[in-house]
């Protein structure tokens, strides 16, 4: 929980940084995301902020009156490019404020319904969940800036734990285990513990890969951005495979979003 917390503080930081120095025409870049600019990024971290601290602080005991999903996306959208960069901070900025405040108690026993899910989360998961949007957007934005931005060395750490624990679930949102022919397991060098990942009928990301098929080659950062669809030419400079599989074969499992 504190690492998570942590990752999303610094996340938040080195992005309200590049949003106090970018320019208008850089904000009208074309992001890492290839359909939005950066300011459709941050516009999307920012309503999700705004949208996103209801559950929490409701869970927290705090009244709130929010509008609905359409509605502060229509809101959103409408805006001017720094406006929405802006907006970005602003909200962003009340979302951790109301995770910070929380108690041990709380951090430990709330749970949260985002309402889309079929039953409340842990708060962990609600908070990783976070993570991996900011991570991967953060980095759809700096990207933009600079060619060799990756995702945050700690963030990337945290997500691999997460996704072997309260985070595998999503896992199987955004993957494609049957663009492959035969199961595989590939070995991650990067991760904690020897963590790897396993695709057969699922997706999974294990603490502990025995006799792995294949070995990812690459940061962990890189290994994330696999996951999320962010692995591509240009951007996938130095990344190899080895075993059974290509970087191209695990990409059509991992088309992204």
């Amino acid at each position: 929980m504190d690492r998570t917390i942590t990752a999303l503080r610094a996340e938040h930081d080195v992005l309200t940084g590049l949003v106090g120095t970018i320019t208008d025409d850089q904000l009208a870049l074309t992001s890492g995301a290839e359909e939005w600019t950066v300011a459709q990024v941050l516009s999307h971290l920012g309503s999700g902020a705004e949208i996103g601290r209801a559950p929490i602080a409701q869970a927290a005991g705090e009244t709130v009156t929010a509008a609905d999903n359409q509605t502060i996306w229509a809101r959103w959208d409408a805006s001017a490019p720094r406006a929405q960069a802006d907006g970005f901070v602003e909200h962003n900025s009340r979302w951790l404020d109301t995770v910070e405040a929380l108690t041990p108690g709380q951090l430990s026993s709330l749970t949260v319904d985002f309402g889309f899910l079929p039953e409340p989360v842990s708060l962990l998961t609600a908070l990783g969940m976070r993570l991996n949007e900011v991570a991967n957007h953060s980095w759809d934005v700096r990207v933009a800036l600079d060619p060799e931005a990756g995702v945050d060395t700690d963030s990337a750490a945290v997500l691999v734990d997460l996704l072997a624990g309260p985070l595998g679930f999503m896992l199987n949102w955004v993957a494609k285990p049957a663009e492959l022919a035969a199961p595989l397991s590939v070995a991650i060098p990067g991760a904690a513990r020897g963590a790897g990942l396993v695709i057969d009928d699922a997706v999974t990301v294990v603490d502990h890969l025995e006799s792995p098929s294949a070995t990812f080659n690459g940061p962990l950062e890189a290994f994330v951005r696999l996951l999320s669809g962010r692995l591509k030419p240009p951007f996938d400079k130095g990344i190899t495979v080895d075993g059974g599989v290509t970087l191209d074969d695990l990409r059509r499992v991992f088309p992204g979003f």
